[in-house]
């Protein structure tokens, strides 16, 4: 059987995947690893381990006479770099973005270069810390100089993941794109700190996303990819599949609306909202609009089970009631106080479950005040686009409440449900493909389904 292969590594599960000619999943392998410390005791992600297993892993359906591996390519989380020394060996640990970043070299770096918000609208990067993953590099060459002395090539993960194979060291736009204040978007080149601070002499050369590479690896001949930013990958697929505008609601313990249809420059408003900018494989931006809807759901869903004294999962049994939507929004007042997701209007000092009578009431009103949150979200993403068409997927997207509300509101915006599992592998296997993605394909492989609201 001719099969595309895929990694797709997370900062928790690491995949691996072969698809066959119609992007079909034959084969599924996973594992994950515990996380090791820094040599400042962070916990970060254990690189030597993860190369080996991608490696074992590969060699054994190389081997596999069932299979005839056409192409190999690599989809991961970005806001990391794997740096190098002149042999291709790692001279750091694959440092954690959550790293603690120094406040002093934080503010010397904004104080050189516009200061925070200016730098932060140009590079489309809202002020993250090791988020924002090329600080790391300034950070690398001012608080461990004798480690920077070593790099000979600082390489985004995902395109590490394909240096691998390949040996040869590249960039790529989507992982430059995300959040890494590194890029100019105004200007489109790297910006001009890259360049002050001599960090573009350790950034490997930029190439196209779709860029494969014909090589022998194992006296095999096939094409490996270049490595792809997994929400950039993850959307690939719709974009291939629909050319109108739209945005994309990304949901689960962060839910992101993504809108690759908008090249409007960030305002400070924006920025101050968690918005921020990916990069699409053809170095077009996308608006990202992010908030931490599941985390925040979970959150508050303990304290609903626990107050009204419910097994956990009771409330999946709870379908959409248009006469308790109708009550409560007769008399909408808000009634949650957020712990993980910051405000900038008044709230109830505590929650107030006492006020209700049933669970399926409270319930109603936690969706309510949650969707109040994400319209707003999806609002900033879509900005001026005239979009005709959202898709939501992942966890939310089997919510009736949440999608009912949503659907209500964006009236005359058709409303997509899609289950895509493969996430952004399949768009990491695709964008390295030349077969042609028609109307069909969400359908087919993301079981896509049309809503209509009940409300309107």
């Amino acid at each position: 059987m001719k099969v595309q292969a895929v990694f797709d590594i997370g900062k928790t599960n690491k995949k691996f995947f072969l698809f066959d000619e119609n992007y079909q999943e034959v084969v599924k392998a996973y594992t994950h690893f515990a996380e090791i410390r820094d040599e400042e005791g962070v916990a970060c992600d254990d690189l030597p381990a993860i190369q080996k297993w991608m490696k074992t892993t590969f060699n054994q359906y190389l081997d596999d006479p069932a299979f005839d591996i056409q192409s190999l390519n690599f989809s991961s989380y970005g806001a990391s770099f794997v740096h190098i020394d002149e042999k291709g060996q790692p001279v750091t640990p694959l440092y954690n973005y959550l790293k603690p970043y120094p406040a002093d070299l934080l503010a010397s770096f904004y104080e050189k270069y516009g200061g925070e918000m200016t730098f932060a609208q140009q590079t489309a990067s809202p002020p993250l810390g090791m988020l924002n993953s090329g600080l790391q590099l300034y950070w690398l060459k001012y608080a461990k100089p004798e480690l920077f002395e070593k790099v000979r090539w600082s390489i985004h993960f995902p395109q590490y993941l394909s240096f691998l194979f390949t040996g040869i060291p590249l960039s790529e736009y989507s992982s430059i794109g995300c959040h890494t204040g590194l890029w100019d978007y105004v200007n489109n080149d790297y910006h001009h700190w890259v360049y002050a601070e001599g960090i573009d002499r350790i950034l490997p050369p930029i190439v196209d996303t779709t860029t494969s590479i014909n090589t022998t690896y194992r006296d095999e001949r096939f094409t490996i990819g270049v490595g792809i930013h997994d929400s950039s990958s993850a959307l690939l697929p719709y974009l291939l599949a629909d050319k109108k505008p739209f945005i994309l609601l990304s949901t689960g313990t962060w839910s992101i609306a993504l809108n690759p249809f908008n090249d409007e420059p960030l305002s400070k408003e924006d920025l101050q909202n968690d918005c921020l900018n990916f990069m699409r494989i053809d170095g077009y931006p996308v608006k990202a609009s992010r908030l931490f809807l599941g985390n925040e759901y979970s959150l508050q869903l303990k304290k609903l089970h626990a107050h009204f004294d419910k097994d956990y999962g009771y409330h999946r049994t709870i379908a959409f009631d248009r006469a308790l939507y109708a009550q409560l929004k007769a008399n909408y007042q808000h009634h949650y106080k957020l712990e993980s997701i910051a405000l900038d209007r008044d709230q109830p000092a505590t929650t107030q479950l006492s006020t209700f009578d049933s669970f399926e009431k409270a319930y109603h009103q936690l969706l309510m005040e949650l969707v109040e949150l994400q319209i707003e979200a999806a609002q900033r993403a879509i900005g001026d686009t005239p979009i005709h068409k959202i898709y939501i997927d992942g966890g939310f997207a089997n919510n009736a409440i949440y999608v009912e509300l949503l659907s209500a509101h964006f009236q005359g915006v058709k409303m997509r449900i899609t289950q895509s599992p493969l996430g952004s592998a399949l768009g990491a296997a695709m964008v390295i493909s030349n077969e042609k993605v028609g109307k069909k394909f969400l359908k087919k492989h993301y079981a896509l389904t049309k809503y209509r609201s009940i409300i309107a």
